[in-house]
């Protein structure tokens, strides 16, 4: 029997993860501020969607936008962010440093994975920036990490799917290869098949806008709509996402 393909929904908000919780998703990554392409979520937010989701909750651990090379300071911080996920109930952490030739740092990354366990660690989009992907997967791959999140170099998983497939085969199964970057639902079977993923993590194509339910709202006050997850959107792709694994698991018979 093959193995089931996992869809991972990115959430930038408890209101956000809970939500595709209630979708169906089989796995959330949990950030904040994904204007700025995510950065480490509250102890709060953790703690209430650790305790009320029935899905692995893998956690952001990343101290402010920008570049990926932390200051010792941050990195400190990161530090201190792996030990709250874990203790507040998380399954997983994901991270990514990089020196300053763009190469993963593979000493820091080290501290934090021994930090980290026995929670599932992934190594981030920050992946897409180093100068050799198939030298940086080696390495991740010896530091024990549990999957990276790439788009394959490219600005959307789509445009990167030959790349993806190259990772894919270059892993030979010793890490997982988290297909992500501006996946449309229309993408997701000619994803899959192309790149060969088997777990593919969606924002985009999931999101909606939300209302707030304020009735004042000041001419200068703030925007009274804010990004969400839609759970219909995640029930819809993970249903075609279950028709091709059928398709697929067949096609294996």
């Amino acid at each position: 029997m093959s193995e089931r393909t996992i869809v991972e929904i990115c959430a930038g908000s408890l209101e956000s993860a809970l939500d595709a919780g209630r979708g169906g998703a089989d796995r959330i990554e949990l950030c904040d501020d994904l204007a700025a392409g995510g950065v480490t979520p509250s102890a709060g937010a953790i703690a209430v969607a650790c305790g009320t989701l029935r899905v692995p909750v893998h956690v952001l651990v990343r101290p402010r936008a920008g570049d990926f090379l932390p200051s010792e300071d941050e990195f400190q911080a990161m530090r201190h962010d792996v030990a709250a996920a874990g203790a507040l109930g998380a399954s997983g952490v994901v991270l990514g440093l990089l020196r300053p030739d763009g190469t993963i740092d593979r000493e820091r990354t080290a501290r934090l994975i021994e930090l980290a366990r026995p929670m599932s660690v992934t190594f981030h989009k920050a992946f897409d920036e180093v100068p050799d992907p198939f030298e940086a997967l080696e390495t991740l791959i010896e530091l024990g990490v549990n999957r990276v999140l790439t788009s394959g170099g490219r600005p959307t998983a789509r445009e990167g799917a030959g790349a993806l497939r190259r990772l894919v085969e270059s892993a030979r199964g010793r890490i997982a290869i988290l297909a992500g970057g501006r996946i449309a639902e229309a993408d997701v079977e000619t994803l899959l098949e192309t790149a060969g993923v088997r777990e593919i993590h969606l924002g985009s194509a999931v999101a909606r806008t939300v209302e707030t339910a304020m009735r004042h709202v000041p001419p200068n006050g703030l925007d009274p709509c804010r990004a969400g997850i839609d759970p219909e959107k995640v029930r819809a792709i993970l249903g075609r996402v279950a028709r091709w694994d059928r398709r697929r698991s067949g096609s294996d018979a």
